[in-house]
């Protein structure tokens, strides 16, 4: 019986396809976008400019633990922005414990109240999410509140929260459904009391004591903001952190944490999460390095174990769009194109492509481009900047040492290092010990730079200036000839001149 629907459904959507080719009948829209996170909203914008008729097919699922928002994607609602927020939350909070230095009269110690940031935050969001329908609505893009799936290469099924079925055809369709975060569902009572970013940033009271399992860039960033409202927070990490960043920078990051306050569980794996009566969460983990097992309580338990591409319900298979088996994600090729013609894929949800905002919506607007606008250039998704915003900033561009060596040889390449002292730490006695930079290059003729590193304040701002040049293929002689701005961080980057190799102490001395 299975079998034979399979087989109805399928001679469904071809006879679709041939009453429409038949009756001569014209698609609706020139490009429909499924998902209205910032890809897929720059795409339908950017080819609206061009006259074109575009429709925006958004839907959100709530979380298990009932989460949801508005139109806007995961960066607007519970990612970029809300975090960094609740970043700057947390350095104003750093900021008072300065103050005295600096002369002002602060009782301390100070509180911080959850209810009324993440109001503030909630609001600002929800403003975001208006903006957004209003920027369609002004642009001419049709906008459903709809789960799409896939009929036929050209049809789309829409079905409202409701149950309410609208059909959409296009002549061509970007998948811009993003991800959302995994759940460890082989650890017994991780789906049923744990949360994830999808949650957190929409809690209403503080989440208290908190565990948060992982240690990618959305774990740490979060545990950096909740040390820094004054949470007794706690980051579990079964191996490195920050995967894929350089691990040099990534270990100076936690050793940063640790001293700010954030515990570390290293090694370590949680088996089951259990509801006390105290409603508080009892956790038991297993020590690899110690073989032993422990427990803990906490208010709230967070998982950070990876996202997952948001693909389940497209119906992908019944159009032939080919994804990876083991991600899940989407396979394009240079121009987002997947395996069906006039179907393609942007951001996140793409096989082999940054997991950042920027790079999406460069992606969705260079392809309206090339659909409707007579342009050929393809999205350059090397040396593409980036930051984690924990408590002391990580900015870098380019390749790691790690990768560096890798591609070229450790021979081949110079690493230029500082340890520095932020101006404003100087007066506050603040310490200075994980401020440090390192530039990556190459080491013969031009000295060409292949990655820039920073930690410390502002990385992203640092880092985003520095770029640009390092796109435009920047040589270290080049950088050295830059001046730099007195007195700011910035600046030690064009002072870089100790070298890894030489062995000489990296630390900056003078003003």
């Amino acid at each position: 019986m299975a079998a034979l629907r399979r087989a109805r459904r399928g001679a469904g959507s071809g006879l679709c396809r041939t009453l429409r080719a038949l009756s001569g009948k014209k698609n609706e829209y020139d490009l429909l976008v499924i998902g209205g996170g910032s890809g897929g909203l720059a795409c339908a914008k950017e080819a609206a400019q061009f006259g074109r008729k575009v429709a925006v097919l958004d839907y959100v699922d709530p979380s298990p633990q009932g989460t949801t928002w508005g139109l806007g994607g995961t960066c607007v609602n519970v990612g970029c922005i809300p975090k960094k927020l609740m970043h700057q939350a947390a350095l104003l909070g750093s900021a008072l414990k300065d103050a005295h230095h600096y002369g002002w009269n602060i009782a301390q110690p100070v509180h911080h109240t959850w209810s009324v940031m993440a109001q503030a935050v909630q609001n600002y969001v929800k403003s975001l999410n208006w903006g957004h329908r209003v920027q369609l609505q002004d642009k001419k893009v049709k906008y459903f509140n709809m789960k799409g799936s896939f009929s036929d290469p050209h049809t789309v099924r829409g079905l409202t929260k409701a149950g309410k079925e609208t059909i959409v055809t296009a002549d061509n369709i970007v998948i811009a459904t993003g991800g959302r975060p995994k759940y460890p569902t082989h650890i017994a009572g991780a789906l049923q009391y744990g949360i994830t970013s999808d949650d957190l940033f929409w809690l209403k009271e503080s989440p208290g004591k908190t565990l948060i399992v992982g240690a990618s860039y959305v774990s740490l960033e979060c545990a950096g903001f909740l040390t820094g409202i004054g949470l007794d927070t706690a980051v579990m990490m079964r191996s490195i952190p920050l995967r894929g960043f350089d691990q040099q920078m990534a270990s100076l990051v936690t050793e940063h944490m640790e001293s700010y306050g954030t515990k570390f569980l290293k090694r370590c794996f949680p088996t089951k999460v259990e509801k006390l009566e105290s409603n508080r969460l009892q956790v038991t983990w297993k020590n690899t390095d110690l073989g032993t097992e422990e427990t803990d309580s906490f208010d709230t338990v967070m998982w950070a174990v990876g996202r997952a591409p948001d693909t389940k319900t497209l119906n992908l298979e019944t159009v032939g769009v080919k994804t990876n088996s083991e991600t899940g994600k989407i396979i394009v090729d240079a121009s987002e194109a997947t395996s069906v013609p006039h179907i393609y894929a942007i951001g996140d949800i793409t096989e082999g492509r940054p997991e950042l905002t920027p790079t999406a919506i460069a992606a969705g607007k260079l392809l309206a481009q090339r659909l409707f606008g007579q342009s050929s250039e393809l999205m350059d998704y090397d040396s593409v900047p980036t930051t984690v915003f924990t408590p002391l900033e990580y900015g870098c561009v380019g390749l790691s040492e790690e990768a560096a060596v890798q591609c070229h040889g450790s021979d081949n390449i110079e690493v230029f290092h500082a340890y520095y002292k932020p101006l404003e730490f100087t007066v506050a006695e603040r310490d200075a010990t994980q401020c440090y930079m390192k530039m990556v290059c190459l080491r013969e003729r031009e000295q060409r730079i292949l990655g820039l590193h920073f930690i410390g304040p502002n990385a992203g701002e640092v880092i985003q200036g520095f770029a640009l040049g390092i796109k435009c293929g920047a040589t270290y002689p080049q950088l050295m000839k830059t001046v730099g701005i007195h007195p700011t961080c910035a600046e030690e980057v064009t002072k870089l001149h100790i070298t890894k190799r030489s062995g000489l102490d990296a630390t900056v001395t003078g003003c």
